[in-house]
């Protein structure tokens, strides 16, 4: 069948183009029924395809119990833009560096140009820029474009564009799985877009998991610590990351060097954070 939102053949409960849902589903979060074509129930605005995402952490630095995604249109709208000052700064030179890489970027997509239906700024744009194609890419591929396009939209305040991509991006990457430690820095700065920080403080600690010296996934771990009001894990993953810092800029990872200008930010924020809390 085609689409009524996108017009792309599909079949299946959603469009594998856009996400639009192809049938009627109750909404999991009011429980009305959300016509076909679209992406979020206009009652409560829940995302159609919203599951539950909470790692366990139990026994983990940092399970006091935190700030959940809000169940309405305003709650989601306010929880993915009132995140950390230190995440405001990363969207602002993530989004530089999406918006300005082109083609090339990592895990980029082609440009879209101002304008373009689909494009960053476009407002109630819904769907993927018409000049990408997320069916010719892997898995890692499509989840790392979405993760580009999210971050494009969040650092130029378009929350239509956010609210379109986040729900689409992390189903993409749980698709891409088993993730490497970049991956899963990925999930938890998505999640730490959308506001749910208990989440993105699990998808950290997955990542430390295969590498407890990531400093990304440090650095996340302690900024969704410190969002549910975790200040002793926040500082035990903070001052991990400082003593770890020498090794691990010598060894070389490629995602340094792809997320290269996060680095001074992220350990700023750390030595702000453990000067200001006497750690």
């Amino acid at each position: 069948m085609a689409c009524p939102q996108c017009g792309k053949a599909s079949r299946g409960l959603f469009c594998g183009s856009c996400g639009a849902s192809l049938v009627e589903l109750p909404c999991s979060g009011c429980e009305r029924e959300v016509p076909a074509g679209t992406r979020f129930c206009t009652e409560c605005g829940t995302p159609v395809r919203a599951r539950g995402r909470n790692r366990e952490t139990s026994g983990q630095p940092g399970t006091a119990e935190g700030k959940e995604q809000g169940s309405s249109l305003a709650e989601v709208n306010a929880g993915w833009w009132v995140s950390g000052a230190l995440l405001l700064v990363l969207l602002a030179v993530l989004g530089v560096q999406v918006l300005s890489g082109g083609p090339d970027a990592p895990g980029g997509t082609a440009s879209v140009g101002p304008g373009t239906p689909g494009a960053p700024g476009s407002p109630g744009a819904l769907g993927p820029a018409p000049n990408v194609d997320l069916s010719t890419m892997t898995p890692r591929e499509a989840a790392d474009a979405l993760f580009n396009r999210v971050m494009g939209a969040a650092s130029e305040g378009d929350s239509i564009q956010v609210l379109n991509f986040l729900p689409m991006a992390l189903d993409a990457y749980e698709l891409a799985r088993p993730l490497d430690e970049d991956g899963l820095f990925h999930i938890s700065l998505l999640e730490r877009v959308g506001g749910n920080y208990s989440a993105a403080l699990g998808a950290a600690l997955e990542g430390l998991e295969g590498n407890p010296d990531h400093l990304l996934n440090l650095s996340s771990a302690a900024e969704a610590a410190v969002e549910l009001g975790d200040v002793e894990g926040a500082r035990e993953y903070y001052s991990r990351m400082l003593d770890v810092w020498d090794e691990e800029i010598e060894a070389d990872r490629p995602e340094y060097a792809e997320h290269s200008p996060l680095l001074p930010l992220i350990r700023a924020d750390a030595e702000e954070f453990l000067e200001q809390d006497g750690g």
